[in-house]
């Protein structure tokens, strides 16, 4: 874990977009009757910790919080969980379209949206990338096996500490400076992708059958989307490093706000 000497460590936020409903839930005899309940693998906040943050459990709010969440935080990191609804980039929904959260996917686009006026480091992963993707005017790919069948498999049987295939990223590309590598082995658990392209967002990397993997803005912000599973994967230096590059770009950020204040 990085050391910032006396100064107190980032806040981190992590979105919660996985919603665990009663009817999907064993109920035990000791327990409450169950509710809708907030869900977050426990490998985020870990490795964000690792990597020298302090994580904050961020659910879902009324959009009127927002300003006031953000003012606590140093940086942002949207997360893995379910599709987003397509009618929040004008499509019709898709037969395999997943499970979907509709007030979720207007907090999260709020959220990123508000976050880069702020100017806070983001770090997007899986559904995260492609939430950025969206709040930016891009569009998703609603199911790759049968709008881009490959013989890559996306959504891997095994578990994410275990990479199963390569991504190459643009060399002249911020995460692959920051990673120092132009080529990195990647897990995979998704069945939607970057479909067009949002504005001010370029694509970094990508797998070999063509499926973008990382996207970076353009207006010098950090604002990172990666369609990996980085916080499975921080025994990896490479992995490591990305999630400590963006903890060190919190830090920093919340130094000039403080002195701008």
């Amino acid at each position: 874990m990085k050391s910032y000497g006396h100064a107190p460590r980032p806040l981190i936020g992590l979105t919660t977009s996985e919603l665990r409903r009663p009817e999907r839930v064993e109920h035990l005899e000791q327990s409450e009757p169950a509710e809708v309940e907030i869900a977050l693998n426990l490998t985020y906040p870990s490795a964000i910790e690792r990597a020298g943050g302090v994580p904050v459990i961020v659910p879902p709010l009324q959009p009127s919080a927002i300003r006031s969440l953000l003012s606590g935080l140093d940086g942002l990191v949207l997360t893995g969980g379910p599709d987003l609804h397509p009618s929040v980039y004008g499509a019709e929904p898709h037969e395999n379209l997943g499970p979907t959260e509709r007030e979720i996917d207007v907090f999260e686009l709020a959220l990123i949206e508000a976050a880069q006026r702020e100017g806070l480091p983001v770090l997007c992963i899986c559904r995260g990338m492609q939430a950025l993707n969206v709040a930016r005017g891009g569009t998703l790919v609603q199911d790759l096996p049968t709008d881009r069948p490959s013989d890559i498999e996306h959504r891997q049987k095994v578990p994410g500490r275990t990479p199963t295939h390569h991504v190459s990223l643009r060399k002249d590309s911020a995460v692959a400076e920051l990673l120092g590598r132009d080529e990195l082995e990647v897990n995979s658990f998704h069945h939607q992708a970057v479909a067009t392209l949002g504005r001010d967002l370029r694509i970094v990397g990508e797998a070999p059958d063509g499926v973008i993997e990382a996207i970076e803005a353009t207006d010098g912000q950090f604002i990172v989307g990666v369609q990996w599973h980085a916080e499975s994967l921080v025994e990896s230096a490479e992995q490591r490093t990305l999630l400590e590059a963006f903890i060190d770009a919190a830090a920093k950020g919340r130094g000039r706000r403080a002195v701008a204040a």
